[in-house]
């Protein structure tokens, strides 16, 4: 059983209202040299919840932070020419995510949750994740 202390949010960078399967998800990593995607959940466009890497294993989705949190991507986090940083969350997404990580926080009571760029020089997720989710 992993020590469950973060939980960490993330975006694909991909553009606004461009759709991204776990299975896409899944072929980038693997190009990257992973064995398979690095996120546990994937929120689509439309709210739907999907899993990823077993939570029971190590993510491979934050440099550092990996053996002890939870990775959940949602699809989106650019402009629709993919040019800039943009919260591009649907209300489903938003939903999804509230609905997603208070189960985790259920489960895991001690984990915090964090933002992507927390930990890495990159806009990710487009909003602060920490602040949005202080009340879960």
């Amino acid at each position: 059983m992993r020590n469950i202390r973060k939980i960490i949010v993330h975006c694909t960078a991909t553009p606004k209202g461009r759709d991204v399967s776990v299975e896409e998800i899944d072929r980038w990593h693997k190009a990257r040299g992973f064995r398979c995607i690095g996120y546990h959940y994937v929120v689509a466009l439309d709210g739907t919840v999907y899993a990823g890497r077993p939570v029971s294993e190590i993510g491979a989705h934050c440099t550092g932070q990996n053996r002890n949190s939870i990775g959940i991507v949602y699809v989106g986090g650019l402009s629709e020419d993919g040019k800039r940083p943009m919260d591009t969350r649907t209300q489903d997404q938003k939903v999804a995510l509230v609905r997603t990580i208070a189960e985790l926080k259920r489960k895991y009571p001690g984990a915090m949750v964090h933002s992507h760029y927390e930990f890495a020089a990159k806009a990710c997720p487009c909003f602060d994740a920490a602040e949005e989710y202080a009340d879960l």
